[in-house]
């Protein structure tokens, strides 16, 4: 599922049509289509190897697609690479520095490439690392790493920053710490474009999201509306105050199934089943106890997808 002509906005800043990129008998991205809108945070979001470094790197002049067609700010991603790098920020999965480059060192060297780049002084300020300015590369933490890939990314002045796989490998906190950095990025006005395969993430970060598998994309929108579109199936679990004859639930609209687990009783259905649920507790003088509610999310619509396009 790609997006139509009727779905884009003149305010586009990506737009992709058709892409495909082989190696040799492999088809890595096969037939892709999207747009991004200017000021988003725009996901892609698919396991190892479905060819999301790829799309990306197209988009971003890095790599030539076999086919297709890419536009960036108006500007061609084959024919205007150099002009596409100077508005154009980029931080890849496999972006390292050599061990010994000081922080405010590599900063100094990527603004060299640029005729208008940002102050070195100003980013290390605003993400951190001002302290960090003498620190070789190869004593930074991990946190500090991405911190500097953002800065990298930035320091060019870009319109739109294309960050990849940014958060692999970072513990919980420094993860946290690096989805505020992401989202000021957008605030300052620049579009992102992210690409993750942390379902967490992009739930936490993106505007709308692009779920890719095996080199396609099987539908674009927010990640609600992706969410909303898996069958509308809730979870509510609890523990009843007093003895509850579960089976007796099932008759209850809604409710499709009924289990139990020591004293803990798990009901599923659809529609509004937790206030059917709580309205029937309640008239029962049962107080549900440590009750917990799951309802679809983003990792339920990619496993749905994905298993559907494995069926076929």
């Amino acid at each position: 599922m790609t997006e139509t002509i009727e779905q884009r906005t003149v305010d586009t800043v990506v737009s992709v049509q058709d892409l495909r990129v082989r190696y040799g008998a492999t088809v890595a991205v096969d037939g892709i289509s999207l747009s991004i809108r200017r000021g988003e945070i725009f996901g892609i979001l698919g396991p190892n190897g479905a060819g999301k470094t790829t799309t990306v790197e197209c988009i971003g002049g890095l790599r030539t697609p076999d086919e297709g067609t890419i536009s960036v700010l108006g500007l061609d991603a084959r024919r205007d690479r150099d002009e596409l790098r100077e508005r154009v920020g980029i931080q890849l999965q496999s972006s390292e520095l050599p061990d010994k480059l000081g922080v405010g060192e590599a900063l100094e060297l990527f603004a060299a490439f640029y005729d208008d780049p940002a102050d070195p002084d100003e980013l290390m300020r605003l993400l951190g690392l001002t302290e960090k300015r003498e620190t070789r590369f190869a004593k930074l933490s991990g946190g500090q790493k991405q911190r500097l890939s953002i800065a990298l990314a930035l320091i060019g002045r870009p319109q739109v920053a294309i960050l990849d796989e940014l958060t692999t490998g970072l513990d919980p906190q420094a993860r946290r710490e690096t989805w505020k950095l992401i989202e000021s990025v957008r605030d300052s006005g620049v579009t992102v474009l992210l690409v993750t395969h942390f379902m967490e993430e992009a739930e936490r970060l993106c505007d709308r999201i692009a779920l890719l598998h095996h080199g396609r994309i099987h539908a674009i929108d927010t990640p609600a509306g992706l969410a909303s579109g898996v069958q509308a199936s809730q979870q509510v679990s609890f523990v009843p105050s007093a003895p509850l004859d579960g089976e007796s639930l099932r008759s209850l609209h809604g409710v499709g199934d009924v289990s139990h687990q020591g004293e803990r009783v798990t009901v599923t259905g659809t529609g509004d089943l937790v206030g059917i649920l709580m309205t029937e507790l309640a008239r029962r003088h049962v107080v549900p106890m440590q009750t917990r509610v799951h309802q679809s999310s983003l990792d339920d619509a990619f496993v749905a997808m994905t298993n559907d396009e494995e069926q076929r």
